[in-house]
């Protein structure tokens, strides 16, 4: 072969194998010819197949290889001859090349085909021969029958795995010739292939049984190898589906596996054209529920075990509960008839059926109740077919095509659902303006649904979808739009009325009823009452308000929504209006005729009544006994009817009360909050304001400094206004402020009663360690007779040492697990190791570190203790671990001596012991022993020992006779002081023995495992001088064993064994995040020359000393050498990942669950099989494999499933992604590891491109490539709303279980908590609440606190709201919802009633909360437990920590829209809705009014300043300073700095950290300029919250998730903050500036810093926070480059395709995007009139003006403004327009110029102007700019409309370059001064990283920036 032709081959090959995803042992691609077979090719797996086979024996046969691929090219060929689909084309071009350039040409000459078929059998006879199968599988049979604990279970792997490779490449040769001799003729191919060769081709492909794929159970191909098929209860559950005797035949076209029989899902496949591998997924799914439902009701017997009537009962009512009830509400009646009557295998039926459906929805999984529907007429169609036994296909499922469920059923409803979402303008759109997920789901809530028919009416308007037209307008009632249901998201703050307007109305109510009081001086006479009277109107007034609410709240759905529930908003309106015009008639009446009228006690009498009733029915419903009487009224329409009138009723918010109980604890707590809420109300706020409004009101005269337009004859009432504004907005505010320290406190003793923090320190570990053993038998250990027995017998010390024992297994993998994660060093996993104390020894052996050095404080005491036998004793055990060294090195220096030496040795062994025990019980111990020769006799143990315990040798043997000898004499001579006469005879046997030399002679080298263990043991504590108190030394370390050793005594359900535990998945969402850090990644350096693994390596210095340790390198080794080895460089991307948030770390993490299961079940089987020889002789060694036990494997497969949703996976490895190789790499080192993805099929179809999708699960196969398990079509592009949602639904129907935990990728697991997951479990059962658990809270752990300081902050509050927030919200308040992750769902409750997230588009950006919403509306209850936790990763930059507050605040601004806060605000019962809404939407209110309260007191002052009133009323009366005002500014200035979030922090941290730690943390943390943080952080809520509710915009925002080890350029800074905080910042900086300028204070400079120093902290915070938290920030050549790159950004005029980080005109246009609507625009007009105040109160304050309060001054002022607009039109006009007169326009600005300067001066000597007048001006004329310039912008297409957009633009760019220049000159002066710099790095990064990074800057010094000058 020429030259050309081997580089074009290698060429080729290497193009393929660059596709490839596969990894070899090192992570690298693979090499080879099978390349990835395009998804567009339907047969892609075979071939795929084909050509990894031809890869495997491209070696052994070239000519097998090249037939392979030729078939493999013929497949390709005929799936697609013309290269339609995507990638097609390239494959077969790849292909076709190695054929022709190498497998063809080196046989020389043309190739013969007839050969093809004679070659393949006769490689196939030699391959079986080579590798000898018929030997191999009886080698395997072997050893799987030698017993499920052997130690042959590691060959036992090895040889399974070869096995199913040799096999695996067999069925491809059979396979092959199969299909080949198709083509021939049926006599040829008989003389081609004998019987013989056929027998033996199908025996070995019937053999290949795991070349089937399959998820779990085998059930296609039952495997030998997985031991989940021989399992009684999966056995059981298959032959429940199995064909019953009323199905009909299937036809005998009907294919079935013939590894299996037919069974009723074969049926229905048959029936309703469900696709194939969704029958396969469902069968596994229900095989799943049933296997593990009968488990937990027991064991099935006999050799063909049955299914238990009452777990198929259990499956069957949880599955259909749903429908049941939907059935229940509409009212309608099940399919079955009656449920008594209902055969099992009816119910199997109906559940096969329903899980079918569920299968296959796809989108319209979203909607459980259109589930239902189609259930419920598929059951009726089905119910038909089987009363006529004839198999045939259902109507509803049969088209001219075929059947099929997909395209008749789902599709028609998907495409309407995805016109529906295509109108929302990717968010744009009005929420009114189309049907959401919720709308379509809404709409089968009522029978009108059964309007749609079956099959489908598409003809029916709901199926009609929405026109071009309805899209751009936005409108609801468009002729081909179908409207909303049941509720319409208008964008509104009116929605928090709506939603909560009891609360507003108790507010409101209980200030107007405070401030009569306080404005009667407290007096509550009949004067003061009949004024309290005036409540009753409020109260109705406020309700008619709410009526009219829900008639503008619901316009777009009434020609959709229900008629009753129409009839309730009308004839609410209608009760209220009228009742409303009624009692504000007699009020007033009232008033007038007196207290004595008749009027005026039918008033008192109507109001007393009505409040009576409605507290009686309150009370009423809280009752459940009367909620269960009234349910099944609810069929009556007139009972219903009157129920909606007093509340809503839909199918959902039914039935939400909680136990009486329950419902005192949360109004207990309520009341509390309120007492004091109020209390500071009146004496703080409304009762010190009384007297300054009565004065103000009765001023006469005042003085004002402006022309007055509103303000005369009112009684001052803006004055009044000003005043009491603040006091108002904190009033609102404050209820968050009390309910947070409430709930603190609750908190704190909830915790303390929880036992929290009862071990907080590493010396809490080692003084109750003796207790855990006890304690984790007692809670997570399955209990055992024998332990039981030893308990009643009262058996102590036996029952320690069995508690020992069983606990030791558990104790040690915990502690390895720890050294494999390098979070401890080698020596300290020796130390922490406990014994397995199934040895002979009579006492429980401890860890090392408890005992180390122990023994010679023991001598110590020993030698120096001069009193008797007993006090030294006393003093011995006083520190029992010291005690239980002594008792353990006397007892194990008998053992090994016994055991090494016969006859006279061991007799004089015997005669010691056996005089010490007499000495003792005489008490002659210290006579007959010296005890100050301990130290001899210690240091001649200890050189025996070090012998001992090395391997047998001559050498070592005579040392080890030495010893002993040298031992002996010791004793003998200087320890002995007894009377030897009682023992004469014994001691001359053994003293001629020595004399003879044959004392010793005889010994036996301990070659014993446990006894070499014991040895080793005894050398440690006879050696090991240093305490180990500080073991061990890491922190993270130090946390796990702390927390969970604590969690051993806190409350949690009683454990069941692995076989019985409920089942459960773990799931999780994964898009294109980090899954594995690359040495590129690790190795890129920042600016500053500081790479992730710089970083590393300096924030984790120990482990990564550890792990250089655990791969054998020393800790001084380069970086350099690690790269040089393949499996060093692995492990270095492994080490890294997994101290980031990746992809890696969560599932190493998740992956511990599988391997504690594996651990309790090898363990739990072993107790089982041999109760009372469990844990002896060398049973425990062999734990070390218990991850290769096939029954412990496979009992944790069948409990515990792991799905990962990587959505593009298919895309990325199309694009050849690394992530895509990192995903296969987890794959192949995790077994059980799913991962799940959509596969998008590009094709040509009739002439048109068609895209098909697909939902895909792979796991790894025997050669490390991802398998193919099921591919599920789907009817569309599943991505219709939000990514997320979308992302887990489509995967959901790979779980397994009956739960799934939700775990994100930035999470993290620890061994010793997934050993309490089955305990958690058993939560689902608990009945300590009403209803039984639907969500299980978890404990969140933040693990990326030691980032830096910002980090830090992030995950105390984090830390805070995960616990003790948490705790209070499930228990008292009942209000707990779903907040993300890792929350365990209850898994068939949540998939029957729409998933664990919702999925609309933009009202559903905050996805996780909804399930909490949809569970709690469902009758669902969600608890929290925090003897589990889980780890957590946070954002650790202020950027990153920016856009996700703007997430979440903008999901919170949705969240205000939505229905389901409404449901909810309206459903709950009064307290239990202020729980709800603190805690929800009200804590972004709350902060929301935390900023207003600045501003409203801020715009008051400047009212009072620039009107003059200020120093009017200051002069008549000293009334403008006093306590209320005081108190609501010290009470937002609190809230502002985050001292009310820091409270919950601070107790949690004394609860669990003891109190010196918590104010040390808190100090640290103020030290650290948190409360500039906080304050930061509440702008920015505050601004996306107000935004998203105004104008929407809300959007997901990526944070990266990564290390902030970079410093952040001053304009991206600038560009992400300004619009948020820097225009916010700069507004309150010019009020302050005017308060300062022109308000009167009389006290002087003191008292202008006491009112205003809040306004001056936010200011700053928010002007200079991003530089202050930024790396580097204040480095003066960053701050050179950052001035150049945000001028360079700031001029650049951009274009199309510019992005906003590019040019300042593209930012600025993205700015504005969210100003689309007519409401917006004018929203923002009104809100931008408040910047003209400046310039109206200003300019009459002018010297130029004197004392004139005319118009004309302001109209004059406005004149000003409009020469200098025109000025700046001058100096900014376009260069480009003027190119052809630049001279006169030169001219022309440079007379404008000194004729501006001209008149300036003539102004200044003619008339009153002064220079400081000027600097007014430009006070005053700034923010008029702005507010002209953002009402411009919000009517952006007049602007462009009359040609002024350009000027807009310029004069936007001024204002955007002055805001920079103000922000960045003081960054520039701190710049100058070092120290800044060095502070700053200090204030953001712990100390040992700080070094470093200043290190690296010293470093970088001699390779400058050439860029910086």
């Amino acid at each position: 072969m020429s030259r050309a032709e081997v580089n074009w081959e290698r060429l080729v090959r290497a193009a393929l194998r660059s596709q490839r995803v596969g990894v070899g042992l090192h992570g690298q691609p693979e090499t080879g010819i099978a390349g990835i077979v395009p998804s567009s090719l339907g047969n892609n797996m075979h071939i795929e197949e084909i050509l990894r086979a031809a890869d495997e024996i491209q070696k052994e046969d070239p000519s097998i290889s090249r037939i392979l691929c030729e078939h493999a090219y013929s497949l390709a060929q005929n799936l697609d001859p013309n290269s339609e689909g995507r990638g097609v084309l390239q494959f077969k071009t790849g292909l076709m090349s190695i054929l022709k350039q190498k497998l063809a040409k080196r046989e020389g000459g043309s190739i013969d085909r007839s050969q093809d078929i004679a070659r393949l059998q006769e490689f196939y006879k030699l391959y079986r021969e080579k590798n000898k199968v018929d030997e191999l599988r009886e080698d395997e049979m072997k050893l799987r029958e030698s017993g499920a604990f052997s130690a042959n279970l590691g060959e036992l792997e090895r040889k399974t795995v070869k096995r199913k490779k040799i096999f695996a490449t067999l069925k491809v040769l059979g396979t092959v010739v199969e299909e080949l001799t198709r083509e021939l003729s049926p006599d040829d191919a008989k003389k081609l292939i004998s019987e013989e060769m056929k027998r033996v081709m199908e025996n070995d492909a019937a053999m290949t049984e795991d070349t089937v794929a399959y998820n779990i159970i085998p059930l296609d191909a039952p495997s030998l190898t997985n031991a989940i098929g021989s399992f009684p209860e999966v056995r059981a559950a298959v032959s429940a589906l199995q064909y019953f005797r009323d199905l009909p035949k299937l036809p005998s076209t009907f294919s079935i596996p013939t590894t299996r029989n037919a069974d009723m899902l074969d049926f229905l496949h048959y029936v309703f054209g469900f696709q194939n591998d969704n029958v396969g997924n469902q069968r596994e799914h229900v095989v799943h529920l049933l296997a593990n439902e009968q488990s937990r009701l027991g064991s099935v017997l006999g050799s063909e075990p049955k299914i238990d009537e009452g777990a198929v009962l259990i499956v069957f009512m949880k599955s259909l509960d749903n429908y049941i009830k939907w059935c229940n509400y509409l009212p309608l009646r099940p399919v079955w008839n009656n449920m008594d009557s209902l055969s099992k295998e009816k119910k199997l039926m109906y559940l096969c059926l329903y899980f079918l459906i569920w299968g296959e929805a796809a989108n319209i999984r979203f909607l459980p109740e259109a589930l239902c529907y189609i259930f419920h007429h598929m059951a009726r169609e089905l119910e038909e077919i089987l009363r006529q036994q004839i198999p045939k296909h259902a109507d509803s499922c049969v088209s001219q095509s075929g059947v099929s469920f997909l395209d008749q059923v789902i599709s028609p409803l998907y495409e309407v659902i995805a016109a529906e979402a295509a109108n929302n303008d990717n968010g744009r759109a009005p929420h009114s303006a189309w049907r959401n997920y919720d709308d379509f789901n809404e709409f089968f809530w009522s029978l009108n649904c059964f309007q749609l028919g079956w099959p489908w009416r598409l003809s029916y308007p709901f199926f009609s979808k929405p026109s071009k037209q309805a899209k751009r307008l936005g409108c609801i009632g468009g002729s081909n739009h179908y409207g909303k249901t049941s509720f319409v998201e208008h964008r509104t703050f009116l929605h928090l009325y709506h939603s909560f307007h009891r609360l507003w109305m108790f507010l409101f109510m209980m200030f107007q009823g405070l401030t009569i009081i306080a404005f009667n001086d407290g007096n509550l006479n009949m004067k003061t009452i009949q004024v309290l009277l005036s409540l009753g109107p409020t109260y109705v007034v406020m309700k008619f308000i709410e009526s009219v609410l829900d008639i503008l709240m619901m316009y777009g759905a009434y020609s959709t929504s229900r008629r009753s529930a129409i009839t309730r908003i009308f004839c609410r309106f209608c009760w209220f209006s009228v009742a409303s015009l009624a009692i504000c008639y007699l009020y007033v009446k009232a008033l007038q005729d007196g207290t004595d009228s008749a009027v005026f006690k039918i008033y008192v009498f109507v109001l007393g009544a009505y409040a009576g009733f409605q507290i009686f029915v309150g009370l009423l419903m809280q009752i459940p006994f009367c909620h269960r009487l009234t349910d099944p009224c609810d069929r009556w329409s007139l009972v219903r009817l009157a129920k909606w009138m007093r509340q809503e009723h839909n199918y959902v918010g039914r039935g939400m009360y909680e136990r009486p109980s329950s419902y005192i604890k949360y109004v207990l707590f309520w009341l509390v909050v309120l007492s004091a809420k109020f209390s500071f109300a009146y004496f703080l706020q409304i009762k010190p304001l009384v007297k300054p409004t009565r004065i103000i009101i009765n001023f006469k005269g005042l003085q004002y400094s402006w022309h007055d337009f509103v303000s005369k004859n009112n009684h001052n009432a803006l004055t009044i206004l000003s005043l009491w504004a603040p006091v108002v907005a904190i009033y609102l505010l404050d209820i968050h402020i009390f309910y947070t320290l409430v709930s603190a406190v609750y908190g704190f003793l909830l915790g303390a009663r929880e036992r929290l923090g009862e071990i907080r320190s590493v010396e809490a570990v080692h003084q109750l360690f003796e207790k855990f053993p006890e304690a984790f038998m007692d809670n997570l250990h399955v209990a055992l007779p024998k332990r039981r027995q030893l308990r009643s017998s009262s058996q102590t010390a036996e029952l320690n040492k069995f508690d020992a024992s069983r606990f030791s297994p558990f104790w040690n993998e915990i502690i390895r697990n720890l050294r494999e994660e390098d979070y401890i060093t080698n020596f300290e996993m020796e130390l922490l190791v406990m014994p397995k104390n199934s040895g002979d020894l009579p006492i429980v052996q401890w860890p090392l570190f408890l005992l180390a050095s122990k023994v010679f404080l023991a001598r110590d005491i020993a030698i120096e203790c001069k009193d008797s036998q007993d006090e030294l004793w006393f003093r011995i055990t006083r520190d029992e671990y010291m005690q239980y060294a002594v008792e353990e090195c006397f007892h194990s220096i008998s053992h090994i001596l016994v055991s090494i030496l016969d006859k006279e040795g061991r007799m004089w062994v015997e005669r010691i012991y056996n005089d010490i025990r007499e000495s003792i019980l005489k008490k002659n111990f210290q006579t007959d022993f010296q005890l100050s020769k301990l130290p001899l006799v210690i240091s001649r143990i200890s050189a025996l020992t070090g012998i001992l315990k090395e391997k047998e040798h001559p050498e070592l043997k005579n040392g080890a006779v030495k010893a002993i000898q040298e031992l002996y004499d010791v004793i003998r001579h200087d320890v002995l002081s007894l009377d030897m006469r009682g023992n004469l005879d014994d001691w001359s046997q053994i003293t001629r023995a020595r004399a003879e030399g044959r004392l010793f002679s005889n010994l036996k080298w301990p070659n014993d495992p446990d006894l070499q263990v014991l040895i080793k043991r005894l050398h440690s504590l006879l050696t090991i001088k240093e305490s180990a108190a500080n073991v061990p030394r890491n922190l993270e370390a130090r946390r796990r064993l702390e927390f969970f050793t604590n969690s051993l005594f806190m409350r949690m359900p009683a454990t069941r064994p692995v076989s019985e535990m409920l089942s459960f998945s773990v799931f999780t969402p994964y898009y294109s995040e980090n899954v594995l850090y690359s040495v590129a990644e690790l190795q890129k350096k920042n600016e500053d020359g500081i790479s992730i693994l710089f970083y590393l390596q300096k924030i984790f210095p120990d482990e990564w000393k550890n792990f250089l340790s655990r791969i054998g390198r020393d800790e001084n080794a380069q970086d350099s050498e690690l790269l040089n080895s393949l499996d060093d460089k692995l492990e270095l991307r492994f080490w890294a990942s997994y101290r980031g948030q990746t992809l890696a770390r969560t599932v190493r993490g998740m992956m511990y669950y599988r391997k504690a299961l594996m651990l309790q079940s090898y363990l739990e089987r072993i107790t089982s099989e041999d109760p009372e020889a469990a844990f002896t002789g060398t049973t425990l060694t062999e734990i070390q494999g218990f991850d290769l036990s096939p029954e412990a494997r496979a009992q944790a497969d069948l409990k515990f499933s792991y799905v990962v949703t990587c959505q593009i996976y298919g895309k990325q490895k199309e694009e050849r992604k690394p992530e895509a190789a990192d995903i296969a790499l987890l794959l192949q080192r995790n077994e059980a590891l799913r991962v799940a993805y959509i596969d998008v099929v590009e094709s040509i179809k009739d002439g048109k491109p068609n895209t098909e999708y697909y939902s895909k699960l792979v796991k790894a196969d025997i050669h490390g490539k991802d398998k193919e398990i099921y591919s599920i079509k789907l009817p569309g592009n599943p991505k219709l709303g939000e990514g997320k949602p979308e992302n887990q639904n489509h995967a959901i129907v790979f779980t397994r279980g009956n739960a799934v935990q939700t775990i994100d990728m930035n999470q993290d697991n620890y061994f010793e908590e997934a050993l309490k997951m089955r305990n958690l479990l058993e939560e689902f059962h608990s009945d300590r609440d009403l209803r039984k658990p639907t969500i299980l809270g978890v404990r969140e752990h933040v693990f990326t606190g030691s980032v830096s300081s910002l980090a830090s902050f992030m995950s105390n509050q984090e830390t805070s709201f995960v616990t003790l927030g948490q705790r209070v919200l499930a228990n008292p308040l009942k209000v707990r919802m779903h907040y993300g992750h890792p929350d365990v769902f209850d898994r068939i409750f949540h998939i029957t009633r729409g998933g664990i997230s919702k999925a609309s588009r933009i009202i559903n950006i905050s996805e996780d909360i909804y399930a909490g919403f949809n569970s709690t509306l469902r009758q669902g209850n969600i608890t929290h437990h925090e003897y589990i936790q889980v780890g957590k990763g946070r954002d650790v930059g202020l950027n990153q920590i920016a856009l996700f507050e703007g997430k979440v605040a903008g999901g919170n601004g949705e969240q205000v829209l939505s229905r389901d806060v409404y449901r909810l605000g309206q459903l709950f019962d009064f307290f239990r809705m202020m729980s709800f809404y603190v805690t929800t939407v009200g804590f972004y209110v709350c902060t929301m009014l935390t900023v207003w309260t600045v501003y409203i007191f801020l715009y008051g002052k400047t009212y009072l300043a620039l009107s003059g009133l200020g120093e009017s009323i200051q002069d008549r009366a000293d009334i403008l300073q006093n306590t209320a005002l005081n108190a609501a500014l010290n009470a937002q200035f609190l809230f502002q700095i985050g001292v009310f979030t820091a409270v919950p922090m601070i107790l949690g941290f004394i609860l669990e950290y003891g109190f010196l730690m918590a104010v040390v943390t808190f100090i640290t943390m103020q030290l650290q300029l948190c409360s500039v943080f906080f304050t930061f952080s509440l702008g920015t809520r505050t601004h996306y919250f107000g935004r998203t509710i105004l104008h929407g915009g809300a959007k997901y925002r990526a944070t990266g998730r990564g290390f902030v080890v970079r410093h952040i350029r001053f304009s991206e800074n600038y560009r992400i903050y300004s619009r948020s905080h820097f225009v916010k910042g700069l507004e309150v900086v010019i009020l302050l500036v005017v308060f300062l300028a022109y308000g009167y204070n009389d006290g002087g400079a003191i008292s202008y810093i006491l009112l205003s120093i809040s306004s001056w902290f936010m200011a700053l915070s928010w002007l200079f926070a991003p530089y202050i938290f930024n790396p580097s920030g204040f480095e003066w050549q960053k701050v050179v480059e950052d001035f150049r790159d945000w001028t360079n950004w700031l001029f650049y005029r951009g274009g199309i395709g510019v992005k906003g980080e590019e040019s300042w005109e593209a930012w600025w246009d993205e700015e504005l995007a969210h100003i689309h609507s007519l409401r917006g625009r004018i929203l923002e007009t009104i809100l931008s009139l408040r910047f003209f105040i400046f310039q109206y109160g200003i300019v009459y304050k002018l010297h130029a003006s004197g004392t004139t309060t005319s118009l004309t001054v302001y109209g004059l002022s406005w004149i000003v403004l409009a020469v200098l607009f025109l000025l700046f039109q001058v100096f900014t006009f376009s260069q480009k327009a003027s190119v052809n007169f630049q001279l006169l326009l030169r001219l022309v600005q440079s007379i404008s110029f000194l004729l501006v300067l001209a008149g300036l001066a003539v102004a200044v000597v003619v008339t009153a102007l002064s220079l400081p007048d000027i600097f007014a001006c430009i006070l005053a004329f700034v923010p008029t700019g702005w507010g002209i310039l953002s009402i411009a912008v919000a009517w952006k297409p007049l602007m462009k409309k009359f040609r002024l957009w350009k000027s807009v633009r310029s004069l936007a760019r001024l204002y955007d370059a002055a805001m920079g220049i103000i922000i960045f000159i003081p960054v520039a002066i701190c710049s100058w001064f070092p120290f800044v710099s060095t502070f700053q790095t200090r204030l953001l990064f712990n100390q040992a990283f700080s070094r470093g990074l200043e290190i690296s800057i010293i470093l970088a010094g001699n390779n400058p920036n050439p860029g910086v000058l």
